[in-house]
């Protein structure tokens, strides 16, 4: 369901040919985003971003990496790129961002202050402040004495986050439960950026993602992430979810996009947003609150996004142009489940092993993406890393979707590794707990 918010004068640009994209990451994300960019038609490549997951992108397309090209803007007039994928918001911190940002080739994601909403953590805090949208009381401090101040003040549990959002943050997501929680993390955490203390609202979360294209607002799915490491939702946030859902959702059914993105049109108009938007909410006494926007299509539900698109290419192209979109639907992948297959240690990533053997049991029947894979000397796969692959199933319905993941990703054996057995039997709804 489209809602429209801006009227676009620009003519809308028809494809010519191949799109050609480059896709900016490594692992998991850009095999999945190259080869299915690819299967609908695309031509692609991966510059690789980080300093692990370099085999799985290879597998789909041509990689570069930071060594051998130092800036990706050489790539871009080299191998007629049409669009450049980006897997987080870092890219824009690079040496060579501005030169990527003058070249005006479309970025599937939003730029300049757009870009805010997801990376100043206060700022997505003001901004539904200034739009009426409910958010958890949460204050920023700049060091221990402050936190702790704000906690004798306002004596509750705090969700304890990074100001500023990045993969290299010094805090990574702390999810207190009481106040005695929060205040011993409140003397254990890096002050180096300082901290944000948002308020715990409980367990009931979910998301919904869209797309702003063309002066609409998309909605594309609801969605739903395992973030804790072990069954039962135990264990520490993980560095990324151990699995989640998708539900494909253009008529916004649970309310997310109607309630916390469309009242952000105005500042979409002001800030010329195109791009990718996700809400993560907590529903608390039948209201929705905005726990954080992310302006990506995720690690985990964007694999399953692209594949639920019949014009998946065509698709990610417009965005990145601020064309007038007409996603179409697989009739027939109503529902996604992604599993991820963990490593030996994780999450705990200071606990590392070798390189372990990978054995697979017979053809799969879903996605597979693999992450931190890669060959040894004499060419056999092996798990190189803490987060190995992850499955990804779709499906008409719910069940057979989660069915179809969890028969495949039991093919899979790494020694010591693990994933989560009750994806879908808790935290689904949105708003189940």
């Amino acid at each position: 369901m489209g809602a429209s918010f801006l009227v676009m004068t620009r003519k809308s640009s028809s494809h010519q040919g191949r799109p050609s994209f480059l896709i900016l990451g490594v692992g998991s994300f850009a095999h999945s985003i190259s080869q299915t960019l690819k299967d609908a038609g695309g031509k692609v490549a991966t510059y690789l971003t980080r300093n692990y997951g370099h085999f799985p992108p290879s597998l789909a397309g041509p990689t570069f990496s930071r060594e051998s090209c130092p800036d990706p803007g050489e790539l871009l007039k080299a191998r007629g790129i049409g669009c450049v994928v980006p897997q987080s918001i870092d890219w824009v911190q690079a040496t060579w961002a501005g030169g990527l940002l003058r070249s005006r080739v479309p970025i599937f994601c939003p730029t300049g202050e757009a870009m805010l909403i997801e990376r100043e953590r206060d700022f997505a805090r003001r901004i539904c402040a200034e739009f009426k949208i409910p958010f958890p009381q949460a204050y920023v401090a700049s060091n221990r004495l402050e936190a702790e101040r704000i906690l004798a003040r306002h004596p509750r549990p705090f969700v304890i986050k990074n100001p500023l959002c990045s993969p290299t943050s010094p805090v990574h997501t702390i999810l207190c439960q009481t106040v005695a929680d929060t205040r011993a993390w409140l003397r254990q955490v890096n002050y180096a950026e300082g901290v944000f203390l948002q308020e715990y609202l409980g367990p009931a979360e979910a998301g919904h993602i869209v797309l702003v294209s063309g002066g609409e607002i998309h909605s594309l799915v609801t969605n739903q992430e395992y973030k804790r490491a072990f069954n039962g939702n135990l264990g520490i946030v993980a560095g990324a979810p151990l699995g989640g859902l998708v539900e494909r959702d253009p008529e916004d059914k649970y309310g997310l996009a109607r309630e916390l993105i469309h009242p952000l049109r105005p500042w979409l108009r002001r800030v010329k947003y195109h791009g990718p938007l996700q809400v993560t909410a907590i529903l608390r006494r039948g209201k929705w609150h905005v726990i954080e926007y992310n302006i990506r299509i995720g690690v985990t539900s964007g694999p399953m996004i692209l594949r639920m698109l019949r014009n998946a290419a065509e698709v990610v192209l417009g965005t990145a142009r601020n064309e007038r979109l007409s996603p179409e639907f697989r009739a027939d992948a109503a529902f996604g489940c992604s599993l991820t297959l963990a490593g030996y240690g994780y999450p705990y990533l200071q606990v590392r092993g070798p390189q372990l053997p990978l054995d697979i049991d017979g053809p799969f029947t879903c996605d597979v993406w693999w992450n931190e894979v890669e060959r040894d000397r004499g060419g056999e796969w092996v798990a190189a890393g803490h987060r190995i692959a992850d499955v990804i199933a779709l499906a008409p319905d719910l069940e057979t979707a989660i069915e179809l993941a969890y028969s495949n990703i039991a093919r899979i054996r790494v020694l010591g590794s693990y994933y989560r057995t009750d994806i879908g039997r808790s935290l689904w709804p949105p708003g189940c707990s």
